[in-house]
């Protein structure tokens, strides 16, 4: 089954719906909205930027790029009293419409002390990002509003129109909800589960455990969740699993959406790659499992995923379904 992609447009009586069961629906774009550009994390290149800028203006959008989001200090874009300032600015500014990461790194978590989750919970626009925006996406939950897992400034910059990736992203923004339909993997596990879709960056949304912007635990219903990583070895995953596992997580997980883990040592404990460890792991849960699915630090695309929506994950022989439900 090649990649295929979907879409729904959402009405009124969809967003109603989601708020319901209280995660709001941000809404969507309109020509000529504001979108800033922010780095919370690492610095930037100042060329990937203005490139992303650019493509965002040729999308019809107006984007505004934050007054520290090109700062260095100690590797960081800026003092953590500097990105929060212009975190804090792009949620309180009404004239923008969506806040889009620079690109990732480190340093997210620093900000979350200093933001009450009501400036997200007050302010509900889309914030877009993946890696180490993972802090930011369980903050966002946590507050009861969606985000969106997404490419960044150098993802839509180097992506051409066509892409996969990119015509997904544009179509979120402008109010459409997608389907994707991947192909199967030989250690997926078959079934159906229903749930709301929180994940990213394994390593940093285990870094929020048990806090007040922990999307884990703000999420009462069953769960899909999305996990991808770069640069932790097998063993320390492993660790990640077993700290998901005694915190009771694992236990109320519906189906498990498994991207790509990139740059680590293999083999390792006599496992040949991640995927087998995950799968000695994980074959014992009965939930659907989709292994390799392209999002995050993937070589293929980065679909976008919206955090905190409703989804069915369908694993079968033919391949992998996520629906986001609208």
């Amino acid at each position: 089954m090649p990649l295929r992609i979907r879409f729904f447009l959402l009405s009124q009586y969809c967003v109603f719906a989601v708020m319901a069961q209280g995660i709001l629906m941000p809404p969507p774009l309109r020509q000529g909205n504001r979108v800033a550009i922010i780095s919370p994390s690492s610095t930037p290149d100042s060329i990937v930027v203005e490139r992303g800028c650019d493509i965002l203006r040729q999308w019809g959008y107006e984007p505004v790029v934050g007054t520290n989001a090109l700062n260095k200090y100690h590797g960081f874009a800026g003092t953590i009293e500097e990105r929060t300032t212009d975190l804090l600015w792009a949620l309180r500014d009404t004239t923008i419409r969506a806040i889009l990461c620079s690109r990732g790194g480190d340093g997210a978590v620093q900000l979350l002390s200093h933001i009450p989750l009501e400036e997200f919970r007050d302010n509900p626009k889309w914030f877009l990002g993946f890696s180490d925006a993972t802090a930011l996406h369980s903050a966002w939950v946590s507050a009861g509003v969606m985000s969106l897992h997404s490419t960044m400034c150098e993802g839509i910059a180097a992506r051409a129109d066509n892409d996969s990736s990119i015509l997904a992203l544009r179509g979120v923004l402008e109010g459409s909800l997608p389907c994707y339909q991947v192909p199967s993997h030989p250690l997926d596990q078959k079934g159906v589960g229903e749930g709301v879709l929180v994940g990213g960056n394994l390593s940093v949304l285990c870094g929020v455990a048990g806090s007040e912007y922990d999307f884990l635990q703000r999420v009462d219903e069953g769960l899909i969740l999305f996990i991808e990583d770069t640069d932790e070895g097998i063993s320390k995953v492993d660790r990640m699993l077993h700290l998901l596992e005694v915190r009771g997580i694992l236990s109320r997980l519906k189906g498990i959406v498994v991207g790509h883990f990139s740059k680590y040592k293999a083999p390792e404990n006599d496992f040949e790659d991640m995927y087998a460890m995950l799968h000695e792991y994980l074959r014992g849960l009965p939930i659907p499992v989709c292994y390799d699915f392209p999002s995050g630090h993937h070589s293929g695309a980065n679909l976008p995923l919206v955090e905190g929506c409703p989804v069915r994950l369908s694993v079968s022989e033919e391949g992998t379904m996520l629906e986001f439900l609208n």
